[in-house]
């Protein structure tokens, strides 16, 4: 446990680290945005916070693996630790100068995520876990809904490309979803997942992800109180798409989504 209490405060020195970066660069007008071959665009701000938090990780933690999104696999092979690292969550609302953007920092032990942190700044919010250390928004405890029925409940559901929302004929599903459920609305991103840990959405779901979208939040969602799962159920961050609810809609949502 004194590990992980360790690990969680270099996770927050690296989002603070994260944070002068991202903030010192959004809206400017000279930001430059590349295109990936998976056709995403990149900013120099993704790429110096990503490098700027592996060189902070190979002086604080010289044994650890690293996984980021722009820059593959890196530090000691074989490790028991591994750091998953998405340095801007939200690109594509950055480059057009939309707030709802995050740098998430994650730590695997032994393959099982054991801490996560998600900051956004320019929403002047933080959350982060770590396992049986509980949850927390800028440092106040965070707890899911007791809503128990779809039909109460407050979901987010979200997809950027007409492929997305067709993949597997999930989109369809999470639409019918949506349409039971007492209110809908697409918050997307990291953002509507740490809104479940804090009680303010009961579900939110995407159909595409990738590891470093979501493994920090799994943490967070999951010692608030809730369940994080693949839409199979399966409580893993590398499924290809999410679902995360206060525990008590879980169930019932799977099964919906499986009709």
């Amino acid at each position: 446990m004194d590990d992980l209490a360790r690990h969680l405060e270099l996770a927050l020195d690296l989002a603070d680290l994260a944070d002068a970066i991202t903030t010192a660069r959004f809206r400017a007008s000279d930001l430059r945005v590349a295109t990936k071959p998976d056709l995403t665009p990149v900013t120099e701000a993704d790429q110096a916070v990503e490098h700027a938090i592996r060189e902070r990780l190979a002086t604080a933690v010289p044994g650890h693996a690293v996984h980021g999104e722009e820059l593959g696999d890196g530090g000691a092979g074989g490790s028991e630790h591994r750091w998953i690292v998405d340095p801007i969550d939200g690109t594509k609302g950055y480059v057009r100068g939309l707030p709802v953007w995050a740098t998430l920092i994650g730590l695997e032990h032994r393959g099982r995520m054991v801490l996560g942190v998600a900051s956004a700044p320019a929403l002047h919010a933080r959350w982060w876990a770590a396992r049986g250390l509980g949850a927390r928004r800028d440092g106040e405890p965070i707890r899911v809904s007791e809503v128990s029925a779809i039909e109460d409940a407050q979901l987010s559901f979200s997809w950027d490309s007409a492929e997305r929302f067709d993949r597997d004929g999930l989109g369809m599903r999470m639409l019918d979803v949506a349409r039971r459920a007492w209110r809908a609305r697409a918050l997307g991103d990291f953002w509507h997942h740490v809104l479940v840990a804090e009680g303010v959405l009961d579900v939110s779901m995407e159909t595409a992800v990738a590891l470093w979208d979501v493994a920090a939040l799994q943490v967070i969602v999951e010692e608030a109180g809730g369940r994080f799962s693949d839409l199979d159920g399966v409580a893993r961050p590398d499924g290809g798409n999410v679902l995360c609810t206060n525990g008590l809609l879980h169930d019932a949502v799977l099964a919906a989504l499986r009709r």
